[in-house]
């Protein structure tokens, strides 16, 4: 209805990046009715790996195809393809929907992930140390410039579609396997799990003060690849009681395990990091079926994969990929090690953004030009 009289009006336009972008219409089985020409997206504008290695011929070629699960082509690249990047931003533009779009989709994805990591080849394999220690100094950041340090990685659990394609029910199991698996951390890392849409207001702001809430995505990037659907339903956030060991579920992937602290020293966070994720779970050397190969498991395994592994899952690896997730971007080790950083004066240069690239690092998240995070750019 109309507002009543002499009622002021004021209409609020959300800017671009809020604006809610509906989910792809990759599913339309008319489209196979069209060749592949005038099915072809637009791609004259964009700037991101799947737009650079794309060609009509492979779309052609991969169009008519699907995962067991069914995720296709147009699933892997519409995200890509609404979001054409920016000049200077080289996006992936691409997610995977399950373990198996990696294979069936390797004619783009081989190109794009080995565009993306610096050269990594088809055949090569990945390789993870997780001793901490083997990691050489770390330990003296000078805390007039490092604020705070973090290491993250992601795992995905074997068996389900991952975000961009899960079912409501794939997600809420994904949420309570998890649940229960962290819910069996003692000592150090015996913590509490917050559901999203169970918290209180009290409970919300602390998470908020403590930066550890993830929201509901805004990002067109992953709200075109369906990373948003049925927010905020079997999400959450699981961290210890010391607050320094936190795991977002059913995020971006299925599991996001952080280690953080204030100040500068990397050395303590990588080590708190690695006794969360590591235990000696087989013996070492011994072969484990790990779907196209047999793979020499390492001494020093996950232990909250151990976790799932007791519940019958284990996480999604090969011997190539390392770890799968959804962005091809995150591959391999999965692990992303990063500082928020106080640099006042070098933040501003001209040249900064080619240091960082020269030395393998970049810039993200937010704080403010003069204090940004700067992490590592290669992960494969």
């Amino acid at each position: 209805p109309p507002p009543p009289p002499n009622t002021r009006v004021h209409t609020f336009l959300l800017p671009t990046y809020t604006r809610p972008m509906p989910f792809g219409n990759t599913h339309n089985q008319m489209k196979m009715n069209y060749s592949a020409e005038q099915e072809y997206p637009d791609l004259s504008k964009h700037n991101n790996h799947m737009a650079k290695v794309l060609t009509p011929a492979i779309y052609d070629r991969l169009r008519s195809k699907q995962t067991p699960s069914g995720f296709t082509l147009d699933d892997v690249i519409q995200t890509g393809v609404d979001n054409p990047g920016h000049p200077f931003i080289m996006t992936v533009g691409c997610v995977a929907g399950d373990e198996e779009t990696y294979e069936v989709f390797k004619e783009l994805l081989d190109p794009v992930i080995e565009d993306r990591h610096g050269g990594y080849k088809p055949s090569d394999k990945h390789k993870t140390d997780l001793n901490p220690d083997n990691l050489k100094g770390g330990d003296d950041l000078d805390p007039n410039y490092v604020l705070s340090s973090r290491v993250r990685t992601g795992r995905s659990i074997r068996g389900f579609c991952l975000p961009p394609h899960c079912s409501r029910g794939e997600r809420r199991m994904v949420e309570k396997l998890s649940n229960e698996a962290l819910d069996s951390l003692t000592g150090d890392l015996k913590g509490k799990y917050y559901a999203l849409k169970n918290m209180t207001d009290a409970e919300q702001q602390q998470l908020i003060d403590d930066h550890f809430l993830f929201d509901k995505p805004v990002s067109p990037l992953l709200l075109a690849s369906g990373m948003a659907r049925d927010w905020p339903d079997a999400r959450g956030i699981w961290h210890n009681d010391n607050k320094t060991f936190l795991v977002w579920v059913n995020e971006e992937d299925h599991l996001r395990v952080i280690s953080m602290q204030k100040g500068g020293n990397m050395k303590e966070v990588f080590n708190r990091f690695c006794t969360g994720l590591t235990k000696v779970w087989k013996k070492p050397g011994e072969a484990l079926w790990k779907g196209r190969a047999f793979a020499m498991i390492p001494s020093n395994c996950s232990q909250i994969e151990s976790l799932f592994k007791e519940k019958g899952h284990e996480f999604m690896w090969n011997e190539h990929l390392g770890y799968v997730l959804t962005c091809p971007s995150n591959l391999g080790t999965g692990l992303r090690a990063g500082v928020h950083m106080k640099l006042p004066n070098m933040s501003k240069h001209a040249k900064f953004e080619e240091v960082l690239k020269r030395l393998r690092l970049q810039k993200r998240g937010t704080g403010g030009q003069a204090f940004p995070q700067i992490c590592i750019h290669a992960l494969l």
